[in-house]
């Protein structure tokens, strides 16, 4: 399975400094540090590389540079390779209705993303591990691909075996305390989960603006 293997700090940092407003832009690729003073963006919020340093003039970025880092932010947001990216624009592209929409539908209802908005783990790589390593049951049965589109009614539970190790014991606490997406519930007595319903734009909390990733495929 390809996956990004190189320093994932730099992502945000690269994506704060080709901000228009200068906000500082964190995809929480590091789950809890993120929210630390140890995030990378609060120590040094300019873009990755030498020649960077320096730069005290922000360039003035066209139309198809501001499609392309919306599309590289969103990518980077779900933990996805750029092929899967398109594949995934191309199959909302034959859905009826916004094909943005129905774009980050696809991408939040993937089951490392369910995992992760569960609070289940602390960042989008670990639930995508914890689900390649065989700790997740959906609908009885085990998965180990982190890309299953999951649909309304579909139940997850932790596997039996991980159910009593310190690190799920830790995970169901902090499922308990933190708010999750109204299109999800979690059951605090069996420890289960169920896809109430496919989510609404309007219950995608991610920060993104999906029609400018539509204008850069439509190219």
């Amino acid at each position: 399975m390809a996956r990004y293997t190189q320093a994932v700090c730099r992502l945000c940092r690269r994506e704060t400094a080709a901000s228009k407003t200068g906000e500082k832009i964190k995809l929480f690729l590091k789950g809890d540090r993120c929210l630390s003073k140890k995030c990378a963006v609060e120590r040094r919020g300019t873009a990755p590389g030498q020649k960077t340093q320096n730069t005290k003039t922000r360039q003035k970025i066209s139309e198809y540079g501001r499609q392309l880092r919306e599309k590289q932010k969103m990518r980077r947001y779900y933990g996805v390779l750029e092929t899967q990216f398109a594949n995934y624009f191309h199959q909302a592209q034959r859905v009826k209705g916004k094909t943005g929409a129905t774009f980050l539908q696809l991408l939040e209802r993937r089951l490392d993303n369910v995992v992760y908005r569960l609070n289940l783990a602390a960042s989008r790589a670990q639930a995508r591990q914890l689900v390649t390593h065989r700790h997740f049951r959906l609908n009885g049965r085990l998965v180990n691909v982190p890309s299953i589109i999951v649909k309304a009614g579909d139940v997850l539970t932790i596997a039996d075996g991980s159910k009593t190790s310190d690190l799920f014991v830790q995970a169901v606490e902090m499922a308990k305390n933190r708010r999750h997406p109204e299109w999800l519930e979690f059951s605090e007595t069996d420890n289960s989960a169920k896809v109430l319903t496919l989510p609404s734009r309007e219950q995608i909390d991610t920060p993104v603006d999906e029609q400018l990733i539509v204008e850069y495929y439509s190219r």
